[in-house]
């Protein structure tokens, strides 16, 4: 039954009742009654448009559902099935059990981010992943700041502005998200050169653009495409000779980078960091998100006197990692000197999975589902590293009339769960799905109604 305008009831009469008071213990005051305001206010709108307002009860109902609403998270945890490692629509990496603790510890108490046990004074947050950094890859010195993006237009700033970069045009990239380096050196302030053509550029391009005015050269990892056919790119050797000669510094970008090297697995080689500060890059720049498989946090290692122009630029200060990052970032790296990053890193675990586990995983949902077929796929490591690569895998299948409907009422699960649709399939693959998520992965696809099965 519905009402008339006049009869509706005032906000202190709504809350003398019992589910107003239940939402305020909930909600808190605050929240309870901007939510009554404003659902007294809709109904009135829905009057003068000649519409019966809500009773009573209705009223209050729809004031819950309305704070409700306002609060709900929009980050939530969910269960990846898509074969894809490094999916930047699912957050990328996820974390190391170490790692997670670690945030979970230095968020819950005071630390020491910028405090000198040792002195019992003021220290540098610097500190705490360098060291590992330096340990790790053999550089001079390290930096971390918020994301790779913010790594690359720190050093073109610091070392570049009002003046002149050189780069390859076979490497103005955009990749996601919209970073265009061609922006990115606009926006620092640096002047950019282009150097040779589209799909082949020489070392005597680079040799012959240098000018007074030239203060860095640079390199950017194709990452997430691949030039093929008739093409030369100069070695980042040959970049860091020329440079040497001409007292310029070269800044390697590589985008995802790895500190283990990928063909082990069966994929492309990736460039490591380790190659590039081998043949005497002077700073390289790389992500902690991707195949290092950390917090988001963009890396900066090489040499001392270089990263020392990077830490004194008052950019630094607007870009650096806090605490948070920080703790994730320095127990992945600890996996990697312990020599256990296969083994605690999930990322590396999904990569280096064999063929014969996946099966053995696949069979076990396939039995305690009763439904689906086994079929041989590929996953992808994703993330803007090795284009065009995959990794053997074996999928659980659902042939289905309307899988996107499927896919809808998977992802309105709690957890959700993200599938992806091969022609009329919806196919699920085990490397992703973290082995913990297991039980809740079984019990979202067992849930569905049979009609969509």
């Amino acid at each position: 039954m519905a009402v008339s305008l006049r009869d509706l009831p005032s906000i202190d009469r709504l809350l003398q009742s019992e589910l107003a008071s239940e939402m305020e213990t909930i909600y808190g005051r605050e929240l309870t009654l901007q939510a009554l305001r404003d659902t007294l206010e809709a109904a009135r709108s829905q009057n003068v448009e000649g519409n019966a307002v809500p009773i009573f009860e209705q009223l209050l109902e729809q004031a819950r559902v309305r704070v409700d609403s306002w609060l709900a998270p929009t980050l939530l945890p969910v269960i990846n099935a898509t074969g894809v490692i490094l999916h930047t629509n699912l957050g990328r990496a996820p974390l190391s059990h170490a790692a997670q603790e670690t945030i979970q510890s230095i968020g819950r108490s005071y630390n020491t981010l910028e405090y000198d046990l040792s002195r019992g004074a003021r220290g540098k947050r610097d500190q705490h992943a360098e060291h590992l950094l330096t340990r790790l890859t053999g550089a001079e010195a390290a930096m971390v700041v918020n994301n790779n993006a913010a790594a690359v237009l720190l050093a073109l700033t610091a070392l570049a502005r009002r003046k002149q970069v050189l780069i390859s045009r076979s490497q103005l990239i955009e990749i996601g998200g919209g970073f265009r380096i061609p922006d990115v050196m606009k926006q620092s302030g640096a002047k950019l050169v282009e150097v040779g053509t589209t799909n082949r550029t020489h070392i005597g391009d680079f040799e012959a653009a240098i000018e007074p005015r030239t203060a860095l050269i640079m390199r950017a990892h194709h990452s997430n495409f691949k030039i093929l056919g008739f093409t030369t790119e100069p070695t980042l050797a040959d970049l860091v000779a020329l440079g040497r000669e001409n007292d310029i510094p070269v800044l390697d970008d590589l985008g995802s980078g790895t500190l283990i090297d990928t063909a082990q697995f069966g994929l492309g080689h990736e460039p490591t960091v380790q190659e590039s500060l081998q043949v005497g890059a002077p700073l390289v720049a790389f992500s902690g998100d991707k195949l290092l498989g950390g917090p988001q946090a963009g890396l900066l290692v090489g040499e001392a006197a270089v990263i020392k122009r990077l830490k004194r630029h008052p950019l630094a200060r607007t870009v650096r990692a806090d605490k948070l990052c920080l703790a994730a970032l320095s127990a992945t790296l600890t996996h990697y000197l312990k020599g256990e990053a296969l083994r605690e890193i999930p990322i590396w675990q999904m990569i280096a999975m064999d063929e014969k586990m996946l099966q053995t995983r696949v069979h076990t949902w396939q039995e305690k589902l009763g439904m689906g077929e086994i079929i041989p796929g590929h996953s992808t490591v994703g993330g803007g590293s090795l284009p065009e690569e995959t990794l053997p895998t074996w999928l659980l299948a659902l042939k289905l009339k309307k899988p996107d409907r499927m896919t809808s009422l998977l992802r309105g699960n709690n957890p959700p769960v993200i599938a992806r649709i091969d022609g009329d399939h919806l196919v699920f693959d085990p490397r992703t799905v973290l082995p913990e998520q297991d039980a809740l992965f079984l019990q979202a696809l067992g849930n569905l109604p049979s009609e969509e099965r």
